[in-house]
């Protein structure tokens, strides 16, 4: 039914977007507000987007937008799925089946991305249509009587300054674009991204301040860091002050640039509480306090990857230790996935072709992608039993290469 289904989809037009905004969101149980009601939103690729109707009414949405992920090593082109709903009136006929077949399907026939990406909703969904989650993310949380740099934390010879939006917005994408081509799983941000990232309207603050802003500026005067964050004002029941904190990015160009940000917010009067909101598992501010257990939080499945054709996005990444090995995968969604390919790889490149030799490993794609920003270790999937061992030392050889010194993570939703 699913393959029915297909013809039916059809990209929305800009005439569409009120009607399929309305179908899309509402189907996350909110409501659309911001000023993107009757026309698409910059980011928007209605090209790249399928709807299905029925009898006039949106009853399926997705979309595709085209972003540049970092992967060890390297960048690759990345299709962001996005927008992905079915009306209650239609589960259980295929439609998601259908859509992502057909999204997969194009992207290998037109040889766009070779890799896709998403934020599910559900964690059962999508892992039967090939996708894993492969960074990981927390929301740290700490009281500030606990939370003091470690002595001697080297500082630099740097300013931090309190700047306004303007000045924030001229500075910082520079430096994103420099530091997350280090960092798996991290996001290019082009204008369109930035002026979304930046939108603050109120009624979505949950009473807190407009955003607010630091810069950090070395001796040479090149921007070298910056924060973004904004206070809740609160009261104990005695009067005294308990504000809380929210961090919403800090990225640095070095250790002391960083750890110069972090001094300064752990000094805002009136705070009792600090958030770190969408954090790195890894994040350095960990270890940079003294007592290593005052910022806490549970670590949740962040962003998920399917490889969309295994050569290409093999080829594409770097591996930190010698591979030379035949992986045997398995893939039913993509037919043109399955079968034996042998992987050379080391730290300056990688191939990736198919081959009739006997396998070293066997494994799903959904295995293969989870690995594949070197967050999740083949040999821990080996032992969920999800991986086949056929040649003896091939799942340690493979999951020490596959590994990347650098924890992969994803600050973006979309």
């Amino acid at each position: 039914m699913a393959d029915d289904l297909a013809s039916w989809l059809r990209p929305a037009t800009a005439e569409d977007w009120p009607e399929f905004l309305q179908a899309m969101v509402g189907a996350f149980g909110e409501t659309p507000t911001g000023p993107y009601l009757d026309t698409p939103p910059p980011v928007a690729e209605l090209d790249r987007s399928l709807g299905l109707w029925d009898r006039g009414r949106v009853v399926a949405t997705s979309g595709i937008y085209s972003r540049v992920l970092t992967v060890p090593g390297a960048v690759v082109p990345c299709a962001g799925i996005t927008w992905v709903t079915v009306a209650p009136t239609h589960r259980r006929r295929g439609v998601l089946t259908a859509i992502m077949r057909r999204q997969l399907t194009e992207l290998h026939e037109q040889q766009r991305e070779p890799v896709a990406a998403l934020w599910a909703s559900e964690y059962p969904i999508y892992g039967r249509f090939g996708y894993a989650p492969a960074t990981a993310r927390t929301e740290l949380t700490g009281r500030t009587e606990r939370l003091r740099l470690r002595p001697g934390t080297d500082l630099g010879t740097g300013r931090v300054d309190v700047v306004g939006e303007d000045a924030y917005r001229a500075a910082a994408p520079r430096l994103h674009e420099s530091v997350r081509r280090f960092v798996p799983g991290n996001l290019a941000r082009d204008d369109r991204w930035w002026d979304r990232l930046l939108r603050d309207e109120p009624e979505h603050r949950n009473g807190a301040t407009a955003r607010r802003y630091l810069l950090h500026t070395g001796d040479d005067g090149a921007v070298s860091g910056y924060a973004a964050y904004r206070l809740t004002a609160g009261w104990t029941d005695t009067g005294e002050a308990d504000a809380t904190l929210t961090v919403e990015e800090v990225r640095a160009a070095s250790t002391p640039a960083y750890a110069a940000l972090w001094q300064v917010l752990l000094s805002i009067d009136l705070v009792r509480t600090v958030r770190l909101r969408g954090a790195s598992p890894a994040d350095a501010i960990r270890h940079l306090v003294t007592d290593g257990r005052a910022l806490t939080g549970p670590i949740r499945d962040a962003l998920w990857v399917r490889l969309v054709d295994v050569d290409r996005a093999l080829a594409a990444r770097r591996y930190p230790a010698p591979i030379d090995l035949v992986i045997e995968v398995r893939d039913e969604v993509c037919p043109w996935n399955a079968g034996r390919w042998r992987l050379a790889g080391h730290p300056a490149g990688g191939y990736c072709g198919r081959t009739d030799l006997d396998p070293d490993l066997v494994l799903g794609i959904e295995e293969l992608s989870a690995a594949y920003l070197g967050g999740t270790s083949l040999a821990t999937l080996q032992a969920s039993g999800r991986v086949t061992e056929v040649s003896p030392g091939a799942v340690t050889l493979a999951a020490t290469a596959f590994g990347w010194p650098v924890t992969p993570w994803c600050p973006d939703e979309f």
